[in-house]
């Protein structure tokens, strides 16, 4: 039987890394809950050993179940009538299994019904399910939603929501309306407090609501008469079986067609206050987002794995001038650098996760105790770290789950245009990525601050400490002498006004990005060989996007900003 966690070992290798015996042993708070469940572990090794179990079964679903329906539920897709959603056969099927595995909430605590897993294994869960289905990994993925009520809710609202994750609740987050895309400063959905029935109700329309027929939601709503900004918005959670929510129509997507994007209309909908009035967007919504940019993350590599195995398989089958295609440069090189992106979006995707996943455990251990000065620093530097790598996770990821998907297609050549092979797929899902949960364009804005404050030369200067050994030590060099390039195009752009910042920002954000991912793949070419090419492939190619980013900055007088500018007087049909 096939197996998606078991034929890729790079998957294994992130349970080596150094940093998740700490992990654990932070998520776990010195075991307390041995001996209270029978599968709580009572030491690291036996938590690892879980997780490798755990996404052993996973695999084998995503490999035997998901995977497999993936073609006949891009073709048949959701169903929308009188206002409810079903789900197309296949998904329901992927659901059913998941939940008879009990692979729901598997990030909760115990107490819950979760299985008190790391991010790690569980960001690991949902490349899986998005290398198998890039549109399911949505519904699965949004049991993120748990994470937020777990973090910010009353102890009424979590008893009441977060055991039936584990059962399979399905969940959405409603956020985006007509005229709220990525500025939700400017949401207007209306939350008013009936006092006489002490009840929050909501009135309004929400739209690109994914798995937007959820049974389990948080609503981001305008609490606060007379308000305009984030300072007037608060959080939600509302049940399905409150009634007063009907779905007003499917979207009809160019990709991600399993996963039923909608618009709703919210009509005195009950609704109970999680957190804080006020602090809904401010707070909540954007420790969610962070989550879901991970997730997107994590989707993004599920799918340039899909688009490489695709690639490699049919450059091995499909025949050309007497031998298989994959012996001619022109696709060894397209598939070398495939790898290359995947393998270094992968680096990416556990070392921000690792972050978060310190800081979150040290934000549940608060609960309980005071957290040493020394435990408290730890945590603020895990969590600046998290914050600094989550976008650049975002942009970098999925910018390569697109480029991988176009150049599986291309290698594919005209067979890939057709309906007949996956990868036809895999390039329409890869797209949104770059999209959703804040454009690329937005990650760079987020991100920006990070290369103007120093932070990010600051750690890839940290990075530089790494210890390689003696066949490594050209590769080092050359990132040593990338990283003198990028400070000097800091320096350069940051001698211009805002608007010459803002103009560069994306380069200095890709610079430091590079070479971010570049140290982390020549770290782990360290501890395993296997490693070695993809880490010198990338490199190389770094330097020369690099090179050629450097290049512009350095050339670049402020008065040259002056055609670009120029487009902003632009319209449609001027002569």
């Amino acid at each position: 039987m096939a197996n998606f966690y078991n034929d890729n070992k790079d998957l294994k290798f992130q349970f080596r890394h150094p940093l998740m015996n700490k992990i654990v042993d932070l998520k776990e708070q010195n075991y307390k809950d041995a001996g209270k469940f029978d599968y709580a572990p009572c030491v690291a090794y036996d938590a690892i050993d879980s997780y490798e179990k755990v996404m052993e079964i996973l695999g084998e679903i995503c490999a035997d179940v998901i995977a497999v329906n993936a073609e006949e539920v891009d073709k048949k897709g959701p169903h929308h009538e009188n206002g409810r959603v079903t789900y197309a056969p296949g998904t329901q099927q992927n659901q059913d299994v998941l939940i008879q595995a009990g692979l729901y909430g598997m990030s909760l605590p115990r107490q819950y019904g979760g299985l008190n897993f790391s991010m790690v294994p569980y960001v690991m869960a949902a490349e899986l399910v998005a290398r198998a289905d890039a549109g399911f990994a949505n519904i699965w993925g949004l049991q993120d939603c748990a994470e937020t009520i777990h973090e910010y809710a009353s102890e009424e609202i979590k008893n009441e929501f977060l055991p039936r994750i584990n059962y399979g609740a399905t969940c959405s987050m409603d956020l985006t309306e007509p005229d709220a895309g990525s500025d939700l400063q400017a949401v207007m959905l209306k939350a008013s407090y009936n006092e006489k029935e002490g009840k929050w109700f909501l009135n309004g329309v929400k739209r690109f609501i994914t798995n937007g027929d959820a049974e389990i939601k948080l609503v981001l709503a305008r609490s606060e008469e007379g308000t305009t900004d984030g300072r007037g918005l608060s959080y939600f959670v509302y049940d399905k079986a409150w009634g007063g929510v009907q779905v007003r129509r499917i979207e009809n997507k160019l990709g991600i067609k399993g996963s039923p994007t909608c618009e709703l209309v919210f009509n005195n909908a009950p609704a109970k206050l999680v957190g804080e009035r006020k602090l809904g967007l401010i707070k909540y919504v954007m420790s969610l987002m962070n989550g879901a940019r991970l997730g997107v993350g994590a989707q993004s590599v599920g799918i340039s794995e899909a688009a490489y195995r695709e690639a490699l398989k049919y450059a091995h089958e499909r025949a050309q001038f007497g031998k298989p295609i994959i012996q001619f440069p022109a696709v060894y090189e397209m598939l070398a650098v495939i790898k290359a992106k995947l393998q270094s979006s992968r680096a990416l995707l556990y070392e921000t996760t690792r972050f978060v996943d310190v800081y979150k455990a040290y934000g549940f251990i608060a609960e309980g105790r005071k957290l040493t000065p020394e435990e408290r620093t730890e945590a603020k530097q895990f969590q600046k770290l998290a914050d600094m790598f989550t976008p650049i996770l975002k942009l970098m990821s999925s910018e390569y789950s697109n480029q991988n998907a176009y150049d599986s297609l291309q290698i594919h050549g005209g067979s890939g245009f057709m309906k007949d092979y996956p990868i036809e797929r895999i390039f329409r899902d890869a797209r949104i990525t770059t999209i959703y949960e804040g454009t690329s364009q937005l990650q760079v804005v987020a991100a920006q601050r990070y290369v103007t404050n120093g932070s990010y030369l600051a750690q890839i200067r940290e990075y530089e400490k790494i210890e390689v050994k003696p066949e490594y030590e050209q590769l080092k060099k050359i990132l040593s002498e990338m990283t003198d390039q990028y400070q000097k195009a800091v320096e350069k752009v940051l001698e211009g006004d805002n608007e010459f910042i803002d103009f560069h920002a994306r380069r200095l954000v890709e610079m430091a990005a590079h070479i971010i991912m570049s140290y982390l793949l020549l770290s782990d070419a360290q501890s395993d060989d296997s490693y070695a090419m993809s880490a010198e492939i990338y490199i190389g190619k770094s330097k020369s996007w690099n090179d050629e980013r450097y290049s512009y900055i350095k050339d670049f007088s402020a008065c040259q900003l002056n055609p670009f500018l120029s487009i902003k007087g632009e319209n449609v049909g001027e002569a």
